[in-house]
C-alpha cells in the first residue's frame, strides 16, 4: 500500500490499488492489460448515441442531455460503424468513485489520435470537457468524432485514457532547467544531447518540425485521404499506408505548405526522452506564431524514448497537424509546439517500452497508427511518386 502521498502523476501501481478499493470500478472486470504506466485505458460501453451536436451537460446528468440530443442509439456488442462528421455519444464501461484531493484528466490514445479521431470524456454536472474533478461519482461517457475515416468499433475497445493526479504535478521552467542534466536529458538530436541551453524554455520543451525526408526521399509527411475505405480498429498491422494516406513531398526549398483543414502527420526534428519519474504531454504553441492544431493525442509516459542502458537515445513525436484558418507555410525546423513536464508521484512499477508493457512506438519514425504496415511495405511506391512529381515540375 502506498501512504506517502506525494504530489504527482499516479502510477501504475496506485491506479490498481484504486481499482482494487473501487475508487475506479466497472460491472466488467478491469485488466491489466488495460493499466498504463501512468493511465489507465477506457473501454467503449455496450450502446452509441447518435447525437445532434457536441454538448456539456452544465449543471445536468449526461443522460439528461442524451434524451434531448439523441438522433438514433445502436448497440456495440458486436460491432458497428461511426460515419466520418458524425458526433456519437458512448457511455464508457467504467466508473470512478473519486476521493478528496484525487482528480483526473483524459487524453486520445495515440492511436486515436493518430487516426484523426477526435475523442473527449464528459461527465456529470461538468462544464469542461476531458478535466473530471476531485470526489466525482459516476460514469464516464466518450464523445467521438471521426474526421477522416469511417471506422468499426464495438464493446471493450480502448480510445481514450485518462490519469489521475494529486497535487500540483506541472513542471515550471526552472524545475525543467535545473533537473534537464541531472534527471534527463529530455531531449536529443540524432544521438547527441540537447543542451538546455539551446532550447527554449516558455512554460514547456519547444519542439521542431523535421522536413529532412524518410528513406532518401523528399516525403516528410503524410496527409489523410479524403473518402477513403473503412478501418476496423480490431485490425493491427493489416492496412497498407498509401491506402488511406497520401505522401508529402517537400518543395525544393525545403518547405511544404499544409492546406486548410487537412489532416497531417509530421515528426519533431527531436527526439524525446521521457525518464520514469516524469510524464509529458505535448501541447499547441502559441496562436500567435499560427493557427495549428498540433496534437490531439499528446501524452507520453514514463519510459517513452529512455532505456536506463543508454541504448535508447529518445523517440522522435508523431505531431498530428491541422491547419484551421487558411494554408501554412512549414520550414524545416520550424518550431510547431512544445512539451511540458509533469512529476510522478512515484516511478511507476513498469515504463512504457518494458517488457509486457505492450508499447507499439517506443521506436516510431513517421508512423499512422499501429493499424498499418510499416512505411517498408509502400517505400517502393513512394520513391515512384516522387519521381513522377519531380517529372511534374520540370
Amino acid at each position: 500500500m502506498l501512504t506517502d502521498e506525494r504530489e504527482g502523476i499516479l502510477p501504475r501501481q496506485e491506479i490498481k490499488e484504486m481499482v482494487n478499493d473501487r475508487k475506479i470500478w466497472s460491472d466488467f472486470t478491469i485488466g491489466d492489460r488495460q493499466l498504463q504506466p501512468a493511465s489507465l485505458d477506457l473501454r467503449l460501453g455496450e450502446e452509441a448515441h447518435r447525437v445532434q451536436s457536441s454538448f456539456l451537460p452544465g449543471r445536468r446528468t449526461v443522460k439528461q442531455r442524451l434524451d434531448t440530443f439523441t438522433i438514433h442509439r445502436f448497440d456495440l456488442i458486436k460491432d458497428a460503424i461511426l460515419e466520418p462528421g458524425v458526433v456519437y455519444i458512448i457511455p464508457l464501461m467504467e466508473q470512478l468513485s473519486l476521493p478528496e484531493g484525487i482528480r483526473a484528466r483524459a487524453n486520445p490514445r495515440s492511436s486515436t489520435g493518430r487516426l484523426d479521431i477526435f475523442t473527449r470524456v464528459i461527465t456529470d454536472h461538468n462544464d469542461h470537457f476531458d478535466d473530471i474533478k476531485e470526489n466525482y461519482q459516476g460514469p464516464l461517457y466518450l464523445e467521438v468524432l471521426s474526421r477522416s475515416f469511417p471506422i468499426r468499433v464495438k464493446r471493450g475497445m480502448s480510445l481514450s485514457q485518462v490519469r489521475f493526479i494529486r497535487g500540483v504535478s506541472r513542471c515550471t521552467d526552472a524545475q525543467v532547467e535545473s533537473s534537464y542534466d541531472t534527471e534527463g536529458p529530455f531531449l536529443y538530436e540524432g544521438d547527441e544531447i540537447v543542451r538546455i541551453g539551446e532550447i527554449l524554455l516558455r512554460e514547456g520543451l519547444f519542439l521542431r518540425v523535421d522536413l529532412s525526408g524518410i528513406a532518401d526521399t523528399r516525403c516528410v509527411g503524410y496527409k489523410a485521404r479524403r473518402n477513403s475505405r473503412l478501418i476496423d480498429l480490431g485490425l493491427l498491422n493489416h492496412y497498407r499506408i498509401l491506402d488511406f494516406w497520401e505522401p508529402v513531398f517537400k518543395e525544393k526549398n525545403g518547405s511544404i505548405i499544409l492546406e486548410k483543414d487537412e489532416f497531417y502527420l509530421l515528426t519533431s526534428k527531436e527526439k524525446v526522452c521521457i525518464p520514469p519519474g516524469y510524464a509529458a504531454e505535448m501541447i499547441a504553441y502559441e496562436q500567435t506564431s499560427g493557427e495549428l492544431r498540433t496534437h490531439y493525442a499528446g501524452f507520453f509516459d514514463p519510459g517513452f524514448g529512455f532505456s536506463a542502458s543508454g541504448e535508447v537515445k529518445g523517440t522522435v513525436a508523431v505531431m498530428e497537424v491541422r491547419a484551421l484558418d487558411a494554408p501554412f507555410l512549414v520550414e524545416d525546423g520550424q518550431r510547431f509546439c512544445k512539451l511540458q513536464l509533469e512529476r510522478m508521484a512515484f516511478a511507476p512499477d513498469l515504463v512504457y517500452g518494458s517488457k509486457g508493457a505492450g508499447s507499439s512506438y517506443q521506436f516510431q519514425g513517421l508512423t499512422p497508427s499501429k493499424h498499418f504496415l510499416s512505411v517498408q511495405a509502400d517505400i517502393r511506391e513512394i520513391k515512384r511518386r516522387e519521381q513522377v512529381e519531380q517529372l511534374s515540375l520540370g
